[in-house]
């Protein structure tokens, strides 16, 4: 049984997210390893010769906010036997992700994807595909779009 130590799934609250919070708990329940909730911002933007509170007031908001988005996401997760933690961090997202992901000693990266292509994956970037292709932890990515057929129709 390679899955020992825990299972890390970033999130950005969206519907692909979700879908990879899903698999990643299952995996959990399956391997009996804890799971961590990640979500991580980017930082505002300071600029000469404007004041810093606004920002900061907003850094605030922002943390609240999320901090309750994540503990509704953590009690949707953890009804089973599972323990789930989340943890809340602000940076470079895909740096904070392996960052984490090291720190926290994990052995799989659950993620979503949002399967952008063309311009918006050019002008978006994809968290994704950087953590994949840097991480020296094993990725599982799962595409959630929200265009897709359900399962049983297929």
């Amino acid at each position: 049984m390679w899955l020992k130590k825990r299972i890390l799934v970033p999130t950005d609250f969206e519907k692909p997210s979700q879908a990879a919070a899903d698999i990643g708990v299952e995996l959990a329940q399956t391997f009996r390893v804890p799971l961590v909730l990640l979500h991580t911002y980017s930082a505002p933007q300071a600029f000469s010769g404007v004041p810093l509170s606004p920002a900061e007031d907003y850094a605030l908001l922002y943390e609240k906010t999320v901090s309750e988005f994540l503990d509704k996401e953590r009690a949707r997760l953890a009804p089973g036997n599972t323990e789930v933690v989340s943890v809340l961090r602000r940076g470079v997202v895909w740096e904070e992700i392996l960052a984490a992901a090291q720190e926290l000693d994990v052995d799989l990266i659950v993620m979503g994807t949002h399967g952008r292509r063309g311009l918006p994956r050019a002008l978006l970037g994809s968290v994704a595909e950087k953590v994949v292709r840097i991480s020296p932890i094993p990725v599982l990515t799962v595409h959630g779009r929200s265009d897709a057929p359900p399962a049983a129709s297929r």
